[in-house]
């Protein structure tokens, strides 16, 4: 386990990244990569969105531009903090303070659920997706972007280190073992390293 899949150590991580997040993002996460995987979802404008682990809110601007009816949840204050900076605190989004491996939602809550760099966090991945399954209505779609692992042994013992890094093969079982279907995968990145990230959308198995 990497050392920023420990909580307290990743909300003391992110109370210091907050102050400088979103001038730092664009070079790993930007508009097109987004927007990308935006365009792999199915998302109706009455539709009902969680964005788990939604941080200062650059996914959850996207999530915007589809339905008015989106919802936001990061255990970092701070990031939150930021998030309402931009989007307010309760009006067009639905803020909370929480934990990913918690959800503190009712079941079959939502038609989709985002989380864009979140997972690499996660301490228990697979339990993590089978709560968000919870959450997510028969039929309903899950949409994950994490990073993708390094093709060099040297940055495979340094992403090991740090946190969660996995391929298509590790988002596959992942998915599986949460109880997901029709899982699908996608290497995406900037011009620089274009499969930087790794986006995985599954569908929650009707009832």
């Amino acid at each position: 386990m990497g050392i920023l899949e420990d909580k307290r150590r990743a909300r003391i991580f992110y109370k210091y990244l907050s102050k400088v997040y979103d001038q730092v993002n664009p070079f790993i996460w930007d508009e097109e990569m987004r927007d990308e995987a935006l365009s792999m979802l199915d998302i109706d404008e009455d539709d009902t969105v969680l964005d788990v682990g939604c941080g200062t809110g650059f996914g959850t601007e996207g999530l915007l531009q589809h339905t008015e009816n989106v919802h936001g949840l990061d255990q970092s204050v701070h990031q939150l903090e930021k998030a309402w900076e931009k989007l307010g605190k309760y009006d067009p989004v639905s803020f909370y303070r929480g934990d990913a491996e918690r959800l503190p939602f009712t079941d079959d809550s939502f038609d989709i659920v985002w989380s864009s760099g979140s997972i690499e966090y996660w301490p228990e991945p697979v339990e993590t997706l089978r709560d968000i399954r919870r959450v997510t209505k028969p039929g309903g779609e899950v949409l994950v972007v994490g990073p993708n692992y390094p093709g060099t042994s040297i940055m495979q013992k340094v992403a090991d280190t740090i946190m969660l890094f996995y391929d298509r093969e590790e988002a596959d079982r992942m998915f599986r073992e949460a109880g997901y279907e029709d899982i699908r995968h996608r290497e995406m990145g900037p011009t620089y390293d274009p499969d930087i990230a790794i986006t995985t959308v599954a569908r929650v198995p009707e009832k």
